[in-house]
């Protein structure tokens, strides 16, 4: 039985973590897999969403994930961004579930809600 008939039904993201570094160990590309090359490699997958964006109106965009071909790039690149921020995380020893709720809580400091749901506001900030 291989690896991936044992995985739960729903992947933890801990358990998708460790399949990935199991995945890049068994042909080893550790050497590869440094701070700097992760980084870079999950800016070009970025970008790669982005692109299926790329010169849509926002009616467009809005509806791209009605359309079959778009639907599974967009999923094909969020998968990409989301196991190259993973290894990114393997590799610098960040948990990535308790930085984003740090950053959060620190969100929810900075910009304190008002009640007039004026916009999108700033987003997550810097």
């Amino acid at each position: 039985m291989s690896e991936r008939e044992t995985e739960p039904a729903d992947p933890t993201l801990e358990s998708l973590r460790q399949r990935l570094t199991e995945f890049a160990a068994a042909r080893g590309w550790e050497p590869f897999h440094t701070p700097k090359n992760l980084a870079a490699a999950l800016t070009v997958e970025a970008g790669e969403l982005l692109e299926v964006f790329q010169w849509l109106t926002p009616e467009q965009a809005g509806s791209v994930m009605s359309e079959p071909d778009s639907a599974h790039r967009v999923r094909d690149e969020v998968a990409d961004v989301l196991a190259y921020l993973l290894q990114f995380c393997t590799a610098v020893g960040v948990d990535p579930l308790t930085a984003l709720a740090a950053k959060i809580e620190r969100n929810e400091l900075r910009f304190p809600a008002s009640g007039g749901g004026s916009g999108p506001g700033p987003g997550s900030g810097g």
